[in-house]
């Protein structure tokens, strides 16, 4: 019950600007109608942006708020994995569970918007950079958390997992939108 009392008002918050988000992407969609794009393209593109944005910046906000702890590196690949896990399973769970969510979103809605990262191999990358940005902010802030190789790779592959599943519905549309006209 510690994770709620610590990041429920994220989540209530998240939750509660999802009206706001859909608007949002209302207003985008018709900007780029009236630019002339196809209303369906349009659409699409616009929620693609709104939803990574939606789905990634809740995660981002937890990871940057500071604590009240001294600050950790851990550059060698799975040596921070094995200190979470002698924490117990339950706060492993929470961190690998958390870190494959927080580019998820991304990972997902990624390809849609920009057909140039269609491939899960490509989104890995995306994820990897993005939460190589993260976890630099994190130790150049001093915001008194643990800046994790480990955490770079479970974020990356929480992107590319999402890409991985979400690829049968992303896969034609971009086929379909990105098509070479005769």
């Amino acid at each position: 019950m510690s994770v709620w009392r610590e990041w429920g008002h994220v989540v209530l918050i998240a939750f509660a600007l999802v009206p706001v988000a859909v608007l949002i992407a209302a207003g985008l969609a018709a900007l780029r109608m009236r630019r002339g794009r196809p209303r369906e393209v349009a659409w699409r593109h616009s929620a693609a942006e709104i939803g990574m944005l939606a789905t990634t910046v809740p995660w981002v906000w937890m990871i940057l708020t500071p604590l009240d702890a001294p600050g950790q590196v851990f550059l060698v690949p799975f040596t921070d994995l094995p200190n979470q896990a002698a924490e117990g399973l339950v706060f492993l769970g929470y961190q690998v569970g958390g870190n494959l969510l927080v580019f998820a979103g991304l990972g997902a809605l990624a390809p849609i918007r920009w057909p140039a990262l269609r491939g899960v191999g490509r989104v890995l990358l995306l994820g990897a950079l993005a939460s190589a940005t993260v976890e630099t902010l994190q130790f150049a802030l001093d915001l008194g958390r643990v800046a994790s190789i480990d955490d770079v790779l479970v974020n990356a592959t929480g992107a590319a997992l999402a890409a991985l599943l979400s690829r049968r519905w992303w896969e034609p549309i971009i086929a379909r939108d990105y098509a070479p006209t005769a």
